[in-house]
């Protein structure tokens, strides 16, 4: 049961706010919090026990119907995707719009929130954020009383400032003085780092507090390396807590350990067994999300059926690769090289791997590598030859693969010059990003010139990648190399045409419009690369299709959002059989041949969620930049029934009847008529903007001709509102920032919860879907166990 309390700040009363008879949000906090498995527990009183007959699985002793006591302090911090929806309102209030959270742990709530303010990889590392440094004071007052995702940082900038004391921000933000109290004991360390020299008994009470190395540097003007050698030769070195639900009342069973620099004792029982580090990749965002978790918990089981002891690092408590059972030891621990670091300096193991938790783990192995670091599976610098854009371009010419043309550029001047001689539309993304961050197509100078002003910052260290945009099928890859074999489990086909984020397409397994030539173009493409970046492990692989030519769009040697789709579909166990490479098994060795795995004999579709009712102001149209927050999968014998189970389990609603409203660009209208006039077959209603409506009527099918929303003479969004339009099909037009019509009719129907569809392609399938319905063909109730099982005599 979870229930939600108000405790009224001037009095002792409490309110009940609401109670849920189930699991929430919380009950994973709370279980990782205290070592105490709820859902475990709750489960085995639905079948009859009663909690003095179930076993505490931490203490092995106790019975669960003692109460966890703890001697540490646990914070919990949101993780928004303001990074991602730049013009999204970012004030908080009764709706929810983080799309994660961290968990830390430390003795102290000092420690505890600056390890979550590192954990978030929001480009922090303590309780400060640079763009603060540009504000004066008075902007900094007036920010205190935004209730938004940067309020604790503006808290400690008026702090670290003295601009404002406890009790004046205490009445601005309505914040509890003991957790000001607690900011302004971060803060005067900090000051005291700025004022004094760094002697031992300062370094060791900044380290109390919870500061990092990085933050001791950036505040006294060395390197983190540098702090971390003093720190070291000053013998202060942190201690291993375990989480032990009981205060250390009763003997804990379970390996779950915290760091803390305030402790005498080290509870780390360190083995001499073989053993091997699994890095997670930390909080639930847009473009990195629980896909990752799958595969850091799949590798920790092929280690252990190796006989080799997995230890996890992790900082996610919605994650299974957080539950204290998963792996021999747990460390919720901040995903950074000094907090990693730390770890391998204490368990000693013979390396790492990285290539399972997302761009997270990706971006920690060049910085452990030169620690002195084992990276197992693909090598640091291959993966390098991967994300540089130059150094890839080597190994394209080398395996004589085409790509659209592109360069990489440094500066504005060159962005302008590169664009005019490749041609517009372009594709411009900065490099190293994951999830299509900051990816825009553009289509003219002026378009490009304030892409460059806006999005990015543009540096010889982080140059910008402007490329010719192709509009082909887009075809996803992913494979498993030991650097003479390549084994491809599947090759997935996007439904939307390239320029929409491949974490925003619906993929179907396997390919439906590809030719043979196709595919066995793919199948050799994908060997060769993965024999010339010389992959130990995974490796994903997205193409372009165009006029029946093949061309590479990107690589990432590592695991990707379509490893669990994948795996799940093909009962190729992907992630298993990588560990075991990165660990020196050949794939002859466990009975695999080169090449693509014969084709299953069903349909499996992956549509994505979006959680734009969630956050207003953000257009919900689809581009390069990935917007979904999840996904579902649908699988059938018959591709029609398929996608019908994905495109109802996304969350669509797609009517069966009633007015469709066309609004599409130029460039769109000659494909539109078609999808027009068979919508009209179907016994919909046609309505679009006038030149779209006279482009319909062409085809001799009655449109009712709507004003444009600036227009008001019969207003798109009044009509949405009212009901009498069912479903949009709305188009961007052409190298506009769709701010006006185009974005409110969008937020429109996502306000009214009606399917608004911004690709003909998606367009398409939906259209597929309701002749599908219409048919009600029977469609089978089938576990996945009976499609990979074999059942195949019910196709």
């Amino acid at each position: 049961c979870n229930a939600q309390y108000a405790l009224d700040p001037n009095s002792n009363r409490y309110y009940v706010i609401e109670v849920n008879p189930r699991v929430s949000r919380s009950s994973a906090l709370a279980s990782k919090a205290t070592g105490y498995p709820i859902a475990k527990v709750s489960a085995k009183i639905a079948i009859g026990y009663t909690l003095d007959e179930i076993t505490n699985a931490v203490t092995q002793k106790t019975k669960a119907c003692f109460e966890p006591a703890l001697d540490y302090c646990v914070v919990k911090f949101p993780r928004w995707p303001f990074d991602k929806f730049v013009y999204a309102d970012r004030t908080l209030g009764t709706q929810m719009k983080a799309t994660g959270e961290v968990m830390s742990i430390d003795r102290h709530f000092e420690g505890a929130i600056l390890k979550a303010a590192r954990s978030l990889e929001i480009g922090v590392h303590r309780l400060h954020m640079d763009k603060m440094d540009a504000w004066d004071d008075a902007r900094v007052k007036k920010n205190l009383a935004r209730i938004n995702d940067e309020r604790i940082f503006v808290i400690a900038e008026a702090l670290r400032r003295g601009i404002a004391t406890v009790d004046e921000i205490h009445d601005i933000t309505k914040v509890d003085k003991w957790f000001l109290y607690k900011i302004q004991n971060i803060v005067t360390i900090e000051n005291k780092l700025k004022d004094e020299a760094l002697t031992p008994s300062l370094m060791l009470e900044a380290k109390n507090i919870g500061l990092a190395d990085r933050s001791i540097a950036e505040i006294t003007g060395k390197t983190a390396d540098e702090v971390r050698t003093i720190r070291k030769t000053m013998h202060i070195l942190p201690k291993y807590k375990m989480v032990d639900t009981c205060a250390a009342e009763f003997e804990a069973a379970t390996p779950y350990y915290y760091s803390t620099f305030q402790a005498e004792e080290d509870e780390v029982r360190v083995s001499d067994a073989r053993k091997v580090i699994v890095l997670g990749s930390g909080p639930i965002r847009i473009g990195q999300g629980v896909e990752f978790d799958y595969c850091s918990v799949h590798s920790v089981w092929a280690l252990r059926e190796m006989g080799i002891e997995a230890i996890i690092i992790n900082n996610n408590p919605e994650t299974v690769s957080t539950d204290f059972d998963i792996s021999d030891r747990l460390y919720f621990e901040p995903l950074t090289t000094e907090d990693v670091l730390n770890i391998i300096d204490k368990e000693k193991p013979e390396g790492v791997i990285v290539q399972f938790g997302g761009q997270t783990a990706i971006n920690l192995a060049a910085s452990l590598q030169k620690a002195g670091v084992k990276v197992f599976g693909t090598s640091v610098d291959d993966i390098d030859r991967a994300e540089d854009r130059e150094r890839f371009d080597e190994v394209l010419t080398q395996t004589q693969i085409p790509r659209p043309q592109g360069i990489s550029v440094t500066n504005l001047d060159d962005a302008v010059t590169g664009a005019a001689k490749i041609g517009y539309p372009v594709m411009v993304r900065p490099s190293y990003v994951l999830g299509g961050r900051a990816m825009e197509i553009v289509y003219n100078e002026a378009e490009l010139r304030d892409y460059m002003s806006r999005a990015v910052k543009v540096t010889p260290d982080h140059p910008v990648l402007v490329d010719r945009y192709m509009q082909g099928t887009e075809v996803e890859v992913d494979g498993i190399s030991d650097g003479v074999d390549v084994v491809i489990p599947g090759i997935m086909e996007h439904v939307e045409r390239a320029g929409v984020h491949s974490g925003d397409s619906i993929a179907v397994y396997p390919p439906q419009t590809l030719s043979s030539k196709v595919i066995y173009t793919i199948i050799d493409y994908t060997k060769r690369l993965a024999l010339s970046l010389h992959v130990k492990g995974l490796l994903n692989i997205q193409f372009v299709v165009v006029d029946g030519e093949v061309y590479i769009i990107e690589v990432n040697p590592r695991s990707s959002r379509t490893v669990p789709f994948l795996s799940k579909v093909t009962n190729v166990d992907m992630v298993g059989i990588a560990t075991r490479i990165a660990m020196g098994h050949t794939l002859k060795e466990l009975g695999y041949k080169s090449g693509l795995v014969p084709p299953k004999p069903y349909v499996a579709v992956k549509a994505p969620v979006f959680s734009f009712a969630k956050m207003t102001d953000v257009d919900i149209a689809l581009g390069p930049e990935m917007k979904s927050t999840g996904e579902v999968m649908g699988i059938d014998y018959h591709y029609a029934r398929a996608l019908y189970k994905a495109i109802i389990g996304s969350g669509i609603h797609v009517s069966t009847k009633g007015c469709i409203l066309f609004t599409v660009a130029d460039k769109d209208k000659e494909e539109m008529k078609q999808l027009a006039k068979a919508f009209a077959e179907l016994g919909f209603e046609i309505c679009a903007t006038e030149g779209t409506a006279k482009t319909i009527q062409s085809m001799g099918i009655d449109a009712e001709i709507v004003g444009k929303v600036h227009e008001r003479s019969s207003d798109i969004i009044q009509m949405i509102k009212n009901g009498k339009i069912n479903m949009v099909i709305n188009t961007l037009t052409q190298g506009k920032h769709s701010a006006k019509d185009g974005f409110k009719i969008r937020r429109a129907t996502v306000e009214h919860g009606i399917a608004c569809l911004t690709s003909l392609d998606t367009a398409w399938e939906v259209l597929r879907v309701l002749s599908f319905m219409r048919e009600r063909r029977l469609v089978y109730s089938l576990a996945i166990q009976d499609y990979v099982g074999g059942g195949d005599d019910l196709a």
